[in-house]
């Protein structure tokens, strides 16, 4: 049985080049990057070359880069950081209800001290408005934090329209862009944010290995003592072996960003055409102008999500309910029932394929071939 994986939202295997990269730097850099003889200068100029090309890639200054375990302690550190940092501005804070865990569960623990957090809904496309947002806005907000792409249904969010409306007012604005990385081209001047948080694992690198931009003039409150490491900002000896490894794969997308989403653009074209030819009930959650080509959302009534992923599985097909950190749990989906509402059934039976730079066409003729075969088991039931 031919295994396929369309889960690549969760996580992406490590690109053969970042591989090479990595073992390469393995063999020949093994100095701590703080060290001031020759060992430590060679594994510096490593850091300072990925810190360069990283920068680059999302028209930042070189300083602005501030390298993390991953995306979470990135999201953790905007979060806490600009609260507890700016606390005396105001106790203030906005975000969504479709944001990743990574971001609910901070902005939830400062509520438990003391500070203030409005949650913006989205509509039925799976999008926040920004006269919501410039409604809920208030003299004491001090952060705004809006995913740039959701995680669950590929929904791009209205960041450079919340930057312009966030200009003038005093609040620290935070974009969450893990799944955005490698889908759009990124311009923080642009976008006008304070801070964007990325991971490596969601564009064929390694895991255990992000970046967090900070602006020049944002201050933020340190949350990892012990060293003075990344100006401060976070204590601890650099991963530089994972840092070379996200340079890599951050140049491999520059260089093929294009060709990647053609081909993830085909491919979702493709599984849907297939599912429709094979007569299959289903409908797109989250509206398609607004979607990255690389995740699809797809309910199929009269299934039950829990069923249907262990069919799926069992027939040889990866795939998610959703984000990879609930995986396991049978609670609905926050993102869906923040579109349509807690007693909607597509929040019980939508599954996300995310899309690969591996996976082909002839792949999605047989996922479709094996869903149909599910979904008529499983509605038959």
């Amino acid at each position: 049985m031919k295994h396929i994986y369309i889960d690549h939202a969760a996580t992406t295997p490590i690109h053969e080049e970042v591989q090479q990269a990595m073992t390469e730097a393995m063999k020949t850099q093994f100095g701590n990057p703080s060290s001031i003889h020759q060992f430590g200068r060679e594994s510096r100029k490593q850091l300072d070359d990925a810190r360069t090309t990283i920068a680059k890639s999302i028209h930042a200054d070189f300083p602005s880069i501030i390298f993390t375990s991953g995306g979470t302690e990135a999201n953790n550190l905007a979060i806490f950081g600009t609260a507890y940092a700016y606390q005396e501005q105001g106790k203030h804070i906005i975000t969504t209800q479709i944001e990743h865990h990574a971001v609910l569960h901070p902005c939830e623990e400062l509520e438990e001290n003391g500070f203030e957090v409005s949650y913006l809904p989205v509509d039925e496309t799976g999008r926040i408005s920004v006269t919501d947002l410039k409604n809920a806005l208030r003299d004491d907000t001090i952060l705004v934090t809006v995913m740039m792409v959701n995680n669950e249904t590929g929904i791009r969010q209205p960041i450079e329209e919340i930057g312009q409306e966030l200009k003038d007012h005093q609040s620290i604005f935070h974009t969450d862009a893990v799944q955005a990385l490698g889908v759009e081209a990124i311009d923080v001047e642009a976008l006008q944010v304070d801070l964007l948080s990325a991971s490596s694992h969601k564009i064929y690198g390694p895991k255990g290995i992000g970046f967090l931009y900070k602006r020049e003039d944002i201050h933020l409150k340190q949350l990892v003592y012990g060293g003075e490491q990344e100006r401060k900002w976070r204590s601890g000896t650099e991963n530089t072996l994972s840092i070379v490894g996200f340079k890599r794969a951050i140049e491999l997308v520059l260089g093929e960003r294009e060709q990647r989403l053609s081909h993830y653009r085909l491919l979702s074209k493709t599984l849907l055409e297939e599912l429709t030819q094979q007569g299959v009930d289903f409908s797109v959650n989250g509206n398609e102008p607004y979607r990255t080509p690389n995740i699809l959302n797809i309910s199929f009534p009269g299934t039950d999500v829990e069923m249907f992923l262990t069919n799926l599985d069992l027939s040889g097909i990866a795939v998610s309910s959703g984000s990879a950190c609930t995986a396991g749990s049978i609670d609905p989906s926050h993102v869906l029932k923040a579109m349509y509402g807690s007693d909607d059934e597509r929040l019980r039976n939508s599954i996300r394929f995310s899309f690969g730079m591996d996976n082909t066409e002839e792949e999605m003729k047989l996922v479709a071939e094996r869903i149909k075969s599910i979904v008529d088991r499983l509605t038959n039931l």
